[in-house]
């Protein structure tokens, strides 16, 4: 949820996602892949330095996704 967040509040690379959040690359990148399986986040850009961004669904139902981690915390 806290990458959820972030990506919400500023679309970074995974490299900025780990060092912004404390977390470990290798774990961010897990992240991602499972959030872009779900069809919540997508990458704009190359491979490497790819910037993560919440899809247009995710942006249409925010509200939704606010209750969720609310809910969560």
């Amino acid at each position: 949820m806290r990458l959820l967040q972030a990506i919400e509040e500023r679309p970074r690379n995974a490299n900025q996602f780990a060092e912004d959040l404390d977390l470990n690359y290798t774990t961010i990148r897990h992240h991602l892949d499972v959030l872009m399986d779900n069809g919540m986040v997508q990458k704009s850009g190359g491979d490497y330095g790819a910037v993560y961004l919440t899809t247009d669904q995710v942006d249409h139902h925010w509200k939704t996704v606010e209750t969720i981690i609310e809910q969560v915390e």
